[in-house]
């Protein structure tokens, strides 16, 4: 829940830096339209285009990046609590068995002191 959390932080930080990049690209690109058109200009829109996208999926993939590991500890750490509880219940089904098998004694040896009835007949 917290890496959601801070996922959604992220990608509006992201998108509100984003957009800001986007329009100061535009700014830039119509700048770059209203002069004469030489291939330096466009070389450098497509640069400053690649250098936008660059950044942008960047951040996304450092906060994926973030996220997978924090779910492959999170993984990591159900897994030893899956064999923790399994350690804990082969315990309390030995115990379980112990006390079956004490009961039996209990009963049997509770049983060489009941007094026989005498048969009606």
């Amino acid at each position: 829940m917290t890496a959601l959390r801070r996922l959604g932080d992220v990608n509006q930080v992201a998108g509100q830096g984003f957009e800001g990049e986007i329009r100061e690209f535009i700014r830039r690109d119509v700048s770059l339209r209203r002069r004469p058109p030489s291939e330096a200009g466009s070389e450098t829109g497509v640069e400053n285009a690649s250098n936008l996208i660059d950044r942008v999926s960047g951040a996304s993939i450092e906060e994926i990046d973030r996220v997978i590991a924090e779910l492959q500890g999170m993984r990591e750490m159900i897994r030893g609590e899956g064999e923790r509880v399994r350690r804990e219940l082969t315990g309390y089904a030995g115990l379980s068995q112990s006390a079956i098998n004490s009961m039996k004694i209990i009963a049997d040896t509770l049983a060489q002191f009941k007094p026989e009835r005498p048969e009606a007949g």
